[in-house]
């Protein structure tokens, strides 16, 4: 629930008495990890090492006890050009880190990262705004750095101050708004004005139908132009946005029950099964766990997407102060924890019904107006891993909600603004900090989550992917406090001898600095794997690898056998 424009409700995001939520255990794949950060890290092109040979079968992962370095002197490899990363901040260590001890195996976690995971959520009347086009070059370049995302449009826009019409029909007079969030009726011709932007960067697109003006006809005729213009781009439709809060939020001022919700999906769905019968529908994008199931139970045609929106820093009022939207709860394992577990719920209820489980809207705080994690470079650390978790406990759609309104004024949450004069700008999009933590997971590879066994550390997480190349991806989110962590000493077990190691790196000088988040040095995208630098003393041909790691960074390496 992003309350970019009304108050906010009763979140129902998990606490700590709810059963199967707060929980502050390891787990195979998290481990604890350090370093400390600067701004400016370069990156130089990578001299290829052991290039067009076919790579070996990986050699089976050592006991995690075994971390001694293997006898004899290390294979001396062609010259590379390593990565230079930020270094430790002046007087380091003013805390130190204990070593971290990281093992990737060869068995596999059951999950996968697929191309196009990521996205970005935006209001339903964003359909209307002309910026969402291939001639807008700065809408294009940012979306091609998160790498064939999918749009999701809903919001709180979509049940309130959004008319669909393929008529040219005007707005009925009930429909209110304001000149930040004004009313607007989207017609056919803006959906193929969006086409041309999800054509130029691969994008795919997933709608949501107003529910709180209740018209099945009307969204089942969105549904059908929808079909016709956008084709296998459009991924899925939802009825409703948060149908849950209707009766808290005035959308439905007499109240709403799920008994009510199940009926009316039931005639939406059919509406739309009726004249776009392959239009999968998702549901029911709730922030109340208890609204899963009738989905899940409901009897309509082409339910293939389970649904659910979370903001783990939910409480705006500072009633549960470990909810609240500071950097400490942000930097938090505690933090990590309790989303995962919500996730874990969501991937369970779908998964034995037999749904995919999407993530379409979420962020890292779902009070209005700014708060101290506001654009900052916390942000794009919890973003990179709030997305990876989600995709290794098997979540396969995630959007960050956002807003196409001015970077000075405009809801400091989203993942992209506008320059220009608030609220509307002038279309010059930009990223802010949060959206390069969601480039860095949007531009790994695809692949299939590996095993991993870790040790030490710090407050850090590590991920790691088996690539269709045959290659190894491992990615390490170091949330430790860049101002005054001590670069970590890492050792790094590979399930096979490595013939070439690149890396990539997100990073910053401080949580709490806005807009200072880069990657490799610039406010860009990571650059192509075959453009990367070598992973500080890389040892050629070993499964082994020593190197230290910055605090406040994500670390993305890449290995070849």
């Amino acid at each position: 629930m992003a309350h970019f424009d009304f108050p906010p409700g009763n979140v129902a995001s998990p606490g700590p008495d709810d059963p199967g939520k707060a929980r502050m255990t390891k787990r195979t794949g998290v481990f604890a990890a350090a370093g400390i950060a600067a701004v400016v890290a370069g990156a130089a092109v990578v001299i290829p090492l052991g290039l067009g040979a076919p790579a070996p079968a990986p050699a089976p992962s050592a006991p995690a006890s075994e971390w001694s370095q293997p006898a004899g002197p290390a294979e001396v490899g062609p010259a590379v050009t390593y990565y230079s990363q930020p270094g430790p901040p002046a007087g380091s260590p003013l805390e130190n880190v204990e070593p971290l001890k990281v093992e990737v195996g060869s068995d596999l976690v059951g999950t996968s990262l697929n191309k196009g995971f990521a996205g970005i959520s935006l209001e339903a009347t964003d359909l209307g705004d002309p910026d969402l086009s291939s001639g807008n070059a700065s809408m294009v370049k940012l979306l091609k750095e998160v790498d064939q995302p999918v749009l999701r449009f809903g919001g709180n826009a979509v049940d309130r101050r959004f008319l669909w019409t393929s008529s040219n029909e005007a707005v009925p007079s009930n429909y209110q708004g304001d000149e930040a969030h004004p009313v607007k009726a989207v017609g056919p011709a803006d959906l193929a004005r969006l086409n041309t932007l999800l054509e130029a960067t691969d994008a795919t697109v997933s709608l949501t139908v107003d529910l709180g003006h209740y018209d099945p006809n009307r969204a089942a005729d969105m549904a059908k132009h929808a079909a016709e213009i956008f084709g296998p781009r459009l991924l899925s439709i939802t009825v409703g946005n948060e149908p849950n809060g209707f009766g808290l939020n005035g959308v439905r001022p007499n109240g709403y029950s799920t008994e009510q919700y199940v009926a009316e999906l039931k005639a939406y769905a059919n509406a739309i099964h009726a004249v776009a019968p392959n239009v999968p529908i998702s549901g029911p994008g709730v922030y109340d766990q208890k609204w899963w199931q009738p989905f899940i139970d409901a009897d309509i045609p082409q339910k293939k997407i389970l649904s659910f929106h979370n903001y783990p820093q939910f409480s705006c009022n500072g009633s549960d102060p470990v909810g609240s939207p500071t950097i400490a709860n942000a930097m938090s394992q505690l933090m990590h924890d309790r989303a995962a577990d919500y996730q874990r719920a969501a991937v369970k209820a779908g998964t034995d019904s037999g749904l995919e489980t999407w993530l379409p809207e979420t962020g890292i705080a779902a009070c209005p107006g700014s708060n101290e994690t506001s654009r900052t470079h916390a942000s794009a650390l919890w973003t990179a891993d709030y997305a990876l978790n989600a995709a290794q406990l098997g979540i396969t759609r995630l959007g960050f909600h956002s807003s196409l309104l001015t970077c000075k004024g405009g809801p400091p949450m989203s993942v992209i603004c506008s320059a220009g004069t608030y609220p509307h700008g002038n279309g010059q999009m930009s990223g802010r900090a949060n959206f390069f933590g969601l480039s860095m997971v949007a531009e790994l590879n695809a692949g299939k989550f590996l095993k991993v066994n870790s040790s030490g550390g710090g407050l850090a997480f590590s991920y790691a992917l088996q690539n269709e190349d045959g290659s190894t991806t491992v990615a390490l989110v170091n949330e430790n406090n860049p101002e005054k962590a001590a670069q970590t000493e890492v050792t790094l077990k590979l399930p096979g001898k490595a013939v070439t190691g690149t890396m990539t790196q997100l990073s910053g000088p401080s949580y709490a600095a806005e807009d200072k988040t880069v990657i490799d040095g610039a406010k860009s995208e990571p650059p192509p794997l075959a453009e990367r630098a070598t992973v500080p003393g890389f040892a050629y041909r070993s499964a082994t690898q020593t190197f230290k790691l910055t605090a406040g960074t994500v670390t993305v390496l890449n290995f070849t056998y």
